[in-house]
């Protein structure tokens, strides 16, 4: 069974009625988009009364505009109700890996009533665009999945544990993969354990489409006009990010908003392009679906860690081999900055890595 949750926030005085938000929401958005009130309500099937009605109220909740009409030019939003389609974009962007992992648990536990022989895939990963993508095609394939989100040090120990089958996490390709790698292996072992190949993706730098602060590489982020934002403590990213700022001989204090932290990349993204932040690290897609510029740094491969003795199971060898589909290579080589040759490739440690580190 496959739920669903999105994020609901409601606006209003403590005491008195709350806005309709998520309908005000989506009329912002598509003003935004349309450039006048009368083709938004066109474009949502909603009367324009009712469109004027709830922006009128809306302004009166705020005490301040949210649209400026000019004679000829249709509509444009206040700076304002701008930072109310940012807000909700990035409450969306933080929410998402929690309300994924939620509904996929609460789907499995529905299911497991409805079919108690029925076993799902056991799946903790980093958010990513390809795990989700790879989600989709699972669903539709009816493919049973109980997908958590977790960083990567989180998800390989507990594919150690057995608290899962699949646990993702991604290497960078080049200088920084032995020392990414080791941190790793105190959970992965290469008598126990194969790999399944996801996608190599690019990693770089967000910056506002107009790159106000002139941002050209790692050696910036140590500049005081420049605020960064992190990611949190165990995700790969996170690693990338000081041993990116290592080789550049610049110590983390150094990095204004270092300790500011989003979850995912698109969280990062929605940050940047609300204006609370000017530069932060993470894959391409992320910084295209939310219009900032992005400058690539380096690629890496993002993996599925198992068992060997798992690769047998059936529901396994199903996922592994919708994986490993040109359908679904196609639905992740179509995100920007993300390669799908060797996607559904199995390999063990030493196959995919030229020197294991020591221990």
């Amino acid at each position: 069974m496959h739920i669903r949750l999105h994020p609901h926030w409601e606006i209003g005085a403590e005491d008195g009625p709350y806005l309709p938000t998520a309908d005000l929401l989506q009329l912002l958005a598509a003003l935004q988009d349309s450039g006048t009130l009368a083709q938004a309500a066109r474009s949502l099937g909603w009367s324009y009364r009712h469109c004027w009605g709830l922006v009128k109220r809306a302004e009166e909740e705020f005490g301040a505009p949210l649209i400026t009409a000019g004679r000829g030019r249709g509509s444009a939003l206040t700076e304002l109700a701008r930072r109310l389609i940012w807000a909700d974009r990035r409450i969306a962007a933080r929410l998402a890996p929690l309300l994924e992992s939620l509904a996929s648990e609460v789907g499995h536990e529905l299911d497991r009533e409805r079919a108690p022989a029925r076993r799902a895939v056991r799946i903790d990963a980093s958010h990513g665009f390809a795990v989700a993508r790879l989600m989709e095609q699972l669903q539709a394939a009816r493919i049973p999945v109980e997908l958590r989100y977790r960083n990567s040090l989180e998800s390989v120990a507990a594919l150690a544990r057995g608290d899962c089958d699949l646990a993702g996490f991604h290497v960078p390709i080049g200088e920084f993969e032995p020392r990414a790698l080791k941190r790793y292996l105190r959970w992965l072992r290469a008598d126990q354990h194969v790999l399944v190949h996801l996608a190599v993706r690019t990693q770089g730098l967000f910056v506002p489409a107009d790159n106000p602060k002139g941002i050209r590489g790692i050696a910036d982020l140590a500049r005081p006009d420049v605020r960064f934002v992190n990611r949190p403590e165990g995700s790969g990213t996170r690693l990338l990010t000081e041993l990116l700022l290592e080789r550049a001989g610049i110590a983390p204090e150094r990095v204004r908003g270092f300790d500011d932290t989003e979850m995912t990349h698109a969280a990062v993204a929605a940050y940047i392009a609300s204006g609370m932040a000017d530069v932060g690290l993470g894959v391409q897609t992320a910084a295209q679906r939310f219009g900032l510029h992005f400058i690539p740094l380096l690629r890496e491969r993002y993996f599925f860690a198992l068992a060997d003795n798992g690769l047998a199971q059936p529901p396994v060898q199903r996922l592994l081999a919708l994986l490993a589909s040109p359908s679904c290579r196609a639905a992740i080589a179509s995100l920007a900055g993300y390669h799908a040759a060797e996607t559904g490739r199995v390999q063990r440690l030493d196959e995919a890595f030229d020197a294991l580190p020591p221990g």
